[in-house]
């Protein structure tokens, strides 16, 4: 099952997740594009979006306003819906309407094949052309295995010597309900507070984070400026 938060309150954009993608919302585009996937359902914290959500024809269930992070809210969703602890959700953020669903499809068979060997799963691609200092912009280092080292808002690794293998990292993550309920028992840790980045916590806990990487020209909008982007590129 794909469950996507679809917090209202954003402090870097007011109501993100209401922008308009193409005429209709943008985390109703997401839900729209990747429920070709799987059964998608939206975790909302406003009655206003709940009912955008079901005038679309998008399941969606009404969470608390008072979670600190998406993964929490996504726990609860997955409370009302009783799901078992064995069952994979796969968690797309609402402000990706432009993934491409070959991407979900493929991140979906590597948690499937490799669901025994980590805590969470989650998803980079190259940097490529990307300017890596931009601080909306995510980076993550691995190991020879592809597990995460650390994610960071800022350029990792420091380049004192030539590098360009930069990864950025994609907003998108998969995990059994049974370690989506421990991850949300952990105790916030300081490296999340410090970056804003919840899978800190994973990692400050030493739990294992496979990371898959795939080829996407998707944009996660995090602003008014990622917003004409995306727009402009996919129109």
């Amino acid at each position: 099952m794909i469950i996507i938060p679809a917090r209202l309150g954003s402090t870097r954009f007011k109501d993100k997740i209401l922008a308009d993608i193409f005429g209709v919302p943008m985390f109703v585009a997401t839900a729209k594009n990747v429920s070709k996937v799987d059964d998608v359902v939206v975790a909302v914290d406003d009655e206003k979006v709940k009912s955008i959500a079901t005038s679309h024809g998008i399941k969606a269930v009404m969470t608390d306003t008072n979670h600190q992070s998406g993964t929490d809210r996504i726990r609860q969703a997955a409370q009302i819906l009783g799901l078992n602890d064995d069952e994979l959700i796969i968690n797309v953020q609402a402000d990706e309407p432009f993934i491409e669903t070959e991407n979900i499809k493929k991140f979906k068979d590597f948690c499937d094949k490799n669901i025994d060997n980590a805590f969470m799963f989650s998803c980079y691609k190259s940097a490529l052309n990307e300017n890596i200092d931009d601080k909306n912009l995510v980076k993550v280092i691995t190991d020879i295995n592809s597990n995460a080292i650390y994610f960071s808002r800022s350029r990792i690794p420091f380049n004192r010597s030539e590098f360009s293998d930069y990864k950025i990292h994609l907003g998108i993550y998969a995990y059994r309900v049974k370690n989506l309920k421990q991850f949300c028992t952990m105790p916030y840790s300081v490296l999340e507070n410090t970056e804003k980045l919840e899978q800190l916590r994973a990692l400050e806990n030493g739990k294992k984070i496979a990371m898959l990487q795939i080829q996407s020209q998707s944009i996660g909008i995090d602003s008014p400026d990622d917003l004409a982007k995306a727009l402009s590129k996919f129109a």
